[in-house]
């Protein structure tokens, strides 16, 4: 388990799949992310006993955020997190991440998470550069990553098509003593 101030990363179980195949199915989630289609639960669990036999570097992590419900401090499952394209011999790894549910996001929760993963990362995997993709109409995706530190790096140009129009996709990066950890 990685441990942040409000939020937890957990590997992810059996049980958080229905979550995921939910928040998925979210065509307002979606839209930021790569998946184009909707999931069912078969394909979820497919995915799920694909990261099994992943190395466990790239096995995704659960984001569990500590919430007060029902006058109770308790985890809720908020999200995911992952790393992807683990480069060793650069020490380089793309990172991804979505909160999933909608009256969670702007919270600060994945800012946290990629806080935390961050110093995972650069800490105990000795890596020396993140690096990931945002579409240019997430502001609230941007800002979040600003925060931690990640810097704009490239633009891939009209590289996405979405409701009649073409948007970048900005790529951005966060070297170790970047870091604001």
């Amino acid at each position: 388990m990685i441990p942040g101030k409000r939020i937890r990363l957990r590997r992810i179980e059996r049980f958080d799949l229905p979550a995921f195949v939910a928040w998925l199915n979210d065509p307002e989630l979606r839209a930021h992310l790569a998946a184009i289609y909707p999931l069912s639960q078969a394909q979820e669990e497919q995915w799920f006993e694909q990261t099994l036999r992943m190395e466990p570097a790239l096995q995704p992590f659960a984001i569990d955020a500590l919430r007060r419900t029902r006058g109770k401090d308790g985890w809720t499952l908020v999200g995911t997190i992952s790393f992807h394209n683990l480069d060793a011999r650069n020490r380089a790894a793309e990172i991804g991440l979505f909160i999933g549910p909608r009256a969670l996001w702007g919270e600060g929760y994945g800012t946290e998470a990629l806080q935390a993963m961050a110093g995972f990362a650069f800490r105990e995997r000795n890596l020396h550069r993140l690096w990931l993709r945002v579409y240019e109409d997430n502001p609230r995706a941007l800002r979040s990553y600003e925060k931690v530190g990640f810097v704009v790096e490239g633009r891939l140009r009209h590289d996405r098509y979405k409701a009649g129009r073409y948007y970048d996709t900005l790529i951005m990066g966060l070297l170790r003593e970047e870091w604001k950890g």
